[in-house]
């Protein structure tokens, strides 16, 4: 997914970058008279002139008296008060179309950005941390001599990144000599001068892959599926290609585009255009054969994973002698000498194995070219100007966006991932409240969450005794991890410092690039010679805007960008943290389709016996025939409940979890919630339901809607609303909703 989709919670991935949405200007002048006059002290008569208003305007028949003490008159409450009535359609039947009732108003006034194809209700999470890094990257130190040196050797890549005019004076002299010298240079820019006779694929994408560029395959160190307590190799296709070029060959205008971005890329550097033409469409070709490949072996689902030594890799002679020399060459570079016994997995070994076998079949010109191509592709942005608008051209055609973000985001941002123990780290001092991170540790709503988890699972009647034991033991051995790594507390910042002391720039952008990418490469392959530390952040960071569930260390990340409102805010009652969702939505995928084959410690083992199995299988399927059954309005296409069944799980329990730890948690602190301003007609329990159903409010393009249908893991946000509340009975009772209305199903489906 690309890096403008919104927030996730699961596996992968999402952020935003949409600018917060317009509000209604008499509300918005109101709220804020209110506040000013909250700080000068004239809290009461004016909160309740407001309270009153809004019981107008948006209750018709409830009064407000002069007391105030059911009412939550914080500044927090009144904006997260003023985000509910702005974003509510109450012409909208709740019982009929929840996501309508909860977003109706915010979607009709919501004006997607132009740099992007979609804005949703947690745009404002991605602005907030998109501002900090940029503060962070630009701020003079409070003092230089105390400036650990790796924050300053990031703000000086940082600078060489934002200074557009040293970019356009120092040319392309950089990249195209490093690509004569190292690569054995671009054959579409040298025509019919090119030399093939020295060429070897295996030498281009070593190189490449030493530069942290991985095409058309990706090697990299991860924990080992079999046993999480070793690091492994594990090989894969890089489907950053097929992605773009599916919905390229369903329009055929794609196609030509992106031939003329291409075309328009190589005449941009070479006088000699000869071949151009003819060189664009044989990797076109190529691109296709390898994307047709890719297609096989997902449909027919061959080979999913082979995992073997590297000896018997090397025997088997599936991918071929060269490939394994690759593999060892790759590791060689970084001073890591690969053994007989080191464990290589490979996904997808079919996609791999035809794709060797097209890279000899196709000509050395041609599969050069592709080689360099996207190389050159991933580099463009630090290029001069001519080439950045090119790239942006590309980015449009298949990331659907129609403006470049602000340079000094996409350069913080990139050193964000990049460089992102030091940026993290820095982050968290500087910006996160590390009281946050005490509200959402494990004793608090991570354990009752827990909790209720486990009573689910033991009220279960399609589990037998032991899938529960079994269940139960990996419920309570989830692990939570929050905001940043404990290790941030102490001297860590000396362990950068040395990580990093290699990490060297001067104002070229373009040597620093390379240099950046070259040394993160070593570094990350140097990892499989260490011990699996499973207390470490191995997968994501406190700068992510996502939160995961990892299989193979059975725990859930919470960063501590994620943590910030609208999901959360220490100082707002309980039913409007939308936090305690996405805790209870990661904690189920430890038990969906791929995970509930991992122990509590993340090994690989079958937790269920084949009759609770079975069992499962037709209760999920319930789940995948509800989600097909809906169809996408905006584009007239059908959700694929196959292909989302394990993000649809995770919501509708997940949903359910939530509810009932904050049930739970309310029972024991009675009246220590109260009623928003102009909200007091719904309950603490609607208003629960409304937070969740708020937090996914979206606009997308047509253009977005229709990708979100082909790749996204979850459901479009209107079902993910619709479908986890029509399956809750207690969102029924909230709502005084009867069976066979739209938004609560007959039969509902209900796993836990």
């Amino acid at each position: 997914m690309s890096a403008e989709s919104r927030p996730n919670v699961s596996y992968t991935s999402v952020p935003t970058n949409e600018p917060s949405r317009s509000r209604n200007c008499c509300t918005y002048l109101l709220v804020g008279t209110i506040i000013i006059l909250l700080i000068c002290g004239a809290i009461g008569y004016f909160l309740l002139r407001h309270e009153r208003r809004k019981e107008t305007i948006h209750t018709q028949t409830i009064t407000i008296g002069d007391d105030t003490k059911d009412l939550c008159i914080t500044p927090e409450c009144i904006q997260a008060a003023h985000s509910l009535l702005e974003s509510i359609d109450e012409t909208v039947d709740p019982c009929e179309n929840f996501y309508q009732f909860s977003c109706g108003k915010w979607i009709k006034n919501a004006k997607i950005p132009a740099e992007n194809s979609k804005l949703n209700s947690l745009s404002q999470m991605k602005t907030n941390l998109q501002n900090a890094l940029v503060d962070l990257l630009s701020s003079s130190p409070i003092n230089e001599r105390t400036e650990p040196k790796a924050i300053i050797n990031a703000r000086r890549w940082y600078n060489s990144c934002i200074n557009e005019s040293a970019i356009e004076e120092e040319g392309v002299d950089v990249i195209l000599s490093f690509i004569n010298k190292e690569l054995g240079g671009w054959p579409i820019l040298l025509g019919d001068k090119w030399d093939e006779s020295t060429f070897d694929p295996y030498r281009v994408i070593l190189t490449l892959s030493q530069y942290n560029h991985f095409m058309p395959y990706r090697v990299e160190t991860t924990i080992d599926f079999k046993n999480s307590s070793l690091r492994s190799i594990t090989i894969k296709p890089s489907i950053d290609l097929t992605v773009n070029l599916i919905s390229a060959v369903v329009d055929l205008g794609k196609t030509e585009t992106y031939l003329t971005i291409f075309q328009n890329f190589a005449a941009a550097l070479t006088k000699d255009s000869s071949t151009i033409t003819i060189d664009t469409i044989g990797v076109l070709k190529l691109e296709m054969r390898i994307l047709l490949a890719y297609l096989k072996s997902k449909i027919l689902s061959l080979n999913i994973v082979l995992r073997k030594s590297i000896l018997n890799l090397a025997l088997a002679n599936f991918l071929g002698h060269d490939f394994i020399n690759y593999v060892e060459s790759l590791y060689r570079s970084a001073n890591v000498y690969l053994m007989d016994t080191d464990i290589a997995t490979v996904i997808f070994p079919e996609i791999i194995h035809d794709i060797t076998s097209i890279f000899e079949e196709e000509t050395p010109r041609t599969v050069q070219n592709f080689l360099i191509w996207h190389f050159m592709l991933n580099q463009a942005w630090k290029m001069p100007k001519k080439f950045r608008n090119l790239e942006q051209q590309y980015r449009r055609l298949f990331d659907m966006i129609s403006e470049e973000k602000a340079r000094s985001v996409r350069c913080a941002e990139y050193l964000g991932e990049t460089m992102g123990a030091v940026i993290s780290m820095a982050y968290t001092n500087k910006y996160f409240d590390k009281d946050s991170r005490k509200e959402v540790l494990p004793k608090v709503m991570v354990s009752n969450i827990r909790d209720v988890f486990i009573n689910m699972v033991n009220r279960s009647t399609w589990m037998d005794s032991h899938s529960k034991t079994w269940t139960i033991k990996k419920v309570q051995d989830i692990k939570s991890k929050v905001g940043y790594p404990d290790y941030f507390e102490n001297a860590y910042m000396i362990r950068l410092e040395k990580q990093y002391a290699d990490y060297n720039f001067n104002s070229s952008l373009m040597l620093n690039a390379l240099k950046l990418i070259q040394l993160n490469s070593k570094n990350s392959l140097r990892t499989l010679r260490d011990p699996v530390d499973k207390d470490e952040w191995l997968t994501t960071l406190p700068t992510t805007l996502t939160a995961i569930y990892h299989i193979l260390l059975n725990d859930i990340t919470i960063p501590a960008a994620f943590l910030q409102k609208p999901l959360f805010n220490k100082n707002l009652p309980k039913h409007l943290i939308g936090i305690g969702f996405i805790i209870g939505h990661e904690m189920v995928h430890g038990f969906d389709d791929d995970a509930r084959r991992y122990d509590m410690h993340g090994n690989e083992f079958s937790l269920w016996t084949n009759r609770t199995i079975e069992a499962f299988h037709e209760l999920k399927q319930c789940i995948v025939d509800q989600y097909n059954s809906y169809t996408l309005a905006q584009v007239n296409q059908q959700v694929k409940g196959e292909h989302t069944k394990n993000e649809n799980l995770a919501d509708i329990v997940g949903l359910k979890l939530a509810f009932y730890a904050y049930r739970k948690w309310a029972q024991s602190h009675r009246d220590v919630d109260k009623k928003l301003p102009g909200l007091t007609k719904y309950s603490a329990e609607q208003i629960f339901f409304l937070s969740f159903g708020n937090t996914w409010c979206e606009k997308m393009s047509n253009a977005a809607a229709e990708s979100y249908l082909i790749a996204d893991l979850h459901s479009p946000p209107e079902f993910r609303v619709i479908g986890s509340t029509s399956n809750f009975v207690e969102f029924d009772q909230a709502f005084d909703c009867k069976p066979s209305q739209r938004n609560s199903r007959v039969d509902k489906c209900n796993v836990w």
